[in-house]
């Protein structure tokens, strides 16, 4: 979210109410089995905001160091 909100702010790109939501719990140990990252942004340049959305998700420490121990899903909704 960081990312997706500074890339937002430095083009200054008519994008907001932004919100990332889900992620599924495993029963036992307590963990997430998935993450699923489901934007949702107001926004009249939809390409724009998934342009943004890749470049965040590539870009973020988290989702890289997650990305080969928990299936990760980014997308615009």
């Amino acid at each position: 979210m960081s990312n997706l909100l500074a890339a937002i702010r430095a083009r200054e790109a008519p994008i907001g109410e932004v919100r990332v939501v889900e992620g599924t719990l495993a029963e036992a140990p307590p963990r997430y089995r998935q993450i699923r990252m489901e934007v949702q942004a107001r926004t009249e340049d939809r390409a724009l905001l998934e342009k943004l959305v890749t470049m965040a998700e590539r870009a973020c420490i988290v989702a890289n160091t997650l990305r080969g121990g928990v299936d990760l899903e980014v997308r615009v909704v």
